[in-house]
C-alpha cells in the first residue's frame, strides 16, 4: 500500500464531509490529535469533540470499522512517510529533477498500457448504462478525471469521495452494473473488511486499473495494468494519464 488504512479512511472523511458535520469535526480532532486518541476511552474522545458518544460509535462505523477499539489501534499501527526524491540544494535543479521524474513517470505508464484492454474497457463503457469509477485519496482524482471526460464525451459516470459511500455502493451493485477501480498498488480490497460480503462483489463487473502486478481477489473480472516505479510521486499523475487515455480511445472509437 501506498498509504496506510488510518489516513485513507481519516482524510476520506474530512474530505467528502459538510463543514460542519459531526462526522467532519470528530475525523478533524483525530487527525490532529492522534497520538492521544489510542489513549482515549470512547467517552473521553466524544467529550473534547463535544458530541455524544453514540455519534463516535456512528462515525466509526461510517468510516468502515467495526468499533472504536479497532480505531485505535489502526491509530497505534500506522507509520506517516512522505517520499522525496530530490535533497540537493539547489531549487532549480531539484525543481528540474522533479519535471523530468513526472515526465518518466507518465511515458512509462502511457506507453506500457495494453491498448487492446483499452479497447475492451471502452467497449464495456458503452455498453453498461450504470458506471461507477471510484479510488482512494490521490486516486479519486483519476476517477474525476474519467468521469468528466465521458461527461463531455456523452457518457455518465458516477463516483463518490467518501471510502464508506464507496465500499456501500460496491457492495450494492448489481450485475448490470460496471465498476471502474483506480488503484495505484491494486490494494483497493485491502483497506475495508470484505470478508463476509465478498459474496456480493461477483454481481458487478469490476474492472482494476493499477501498476502493479500483484494477484487480485477473483471478483475483479478485468485488470488494465501499466508499468510503474511504485512511489507516491508517480502514483496520481499515473493513475490521471490513464484515465485520459481511456477518455481519448473512447472519444476515437465511439464517435
Amino acid at each position: 500500500m501506498i498509504y496506510d488504512k488510518f489516513p485513507v479512511v481519516l482524510i476520506s472523511a474530512l474530505t467528502s464531509e459538510k463543514s460542519n458535520s459531526t462526522n467532519r469535526i470528530i475525523a478533524s480532532y483525530i487527525l490532529e490529535h492522534a497520538d492521544e486518541i489510542p489513549g482515549l476511552s470512547i467517552k473521553e474522545l466524544a467529550a473534547r469533540c463535544f458530541v455524544g458518544i453514540g455519534s463516535v460509535s456512528r462515525f466509526v462505523r461510517d468510516i468502515g470499522l467495526n468499533d472504536f477499539s479497532e480505531l485505535k489501534a489502526l491509530i497505534r499501527d500506522t507509520e506517516y512517510r512522505f517520499d522525496t526524491h530530490d535533497c540537493d540544494p539547489d531549487p532549480e535543479v531539484r525543481r528540474a529533477h522533479h519535471a523530468s521524474h513526472l515526465t518518466r513517470a507518465v511515458e512509462q505508464a502511457v506507453s506500457s498500457v495494453d491498448l487492446t484492454l483499452v479497447g475492451e474497457l471502452c467497449n464495456d463503457i458503452r455498453r453498461y448504462e450504470k458506471i461507477y469509477a471510484c479510488g482512494l485519496l490521490k486516486a479519486q482524482n483519476a476517477a474525476v478525471d474519467l468521469q468528466v471526460d465521458l461527461r463531455m464525451l456523452g457518457k455518465q459516470v458516477y463516483t463518490d469521495v467518501s471510502y464508506a459511500e464507496q465500499t456501500a455502493h460496491i457492495l450494492e451493485a448489481g450485475k448490470d452494473e460496471l465498476i471502474i477501480i483506480f488503484s495505484y498498488t491494486g490494494s483497493y480490497f485491502d483497506y475495508p473488511d470484505l470478508r463476509a460480503k465478498d459474496r456480493h462483489l461477483v454481481l458487478p463487473k469490476i474492472w482494476m486499473i493499477c501498476g502493479s502486478e500483484r494477484s487480485l481477489p477473483e471478483y475483479v473480472n478485468k485488470v488494465l495494468r501499466f508499468e510503474s516505479d511504485g512511489s507516491q510521486l508517480s502514483h496520481p499523475f499515473q493513475l490521471e494519464a490513464i484515465a485520459s487515455l481511456i477518455a481519448q480511445e473512447y472519444a476515437a472509437s465511439h464517435q
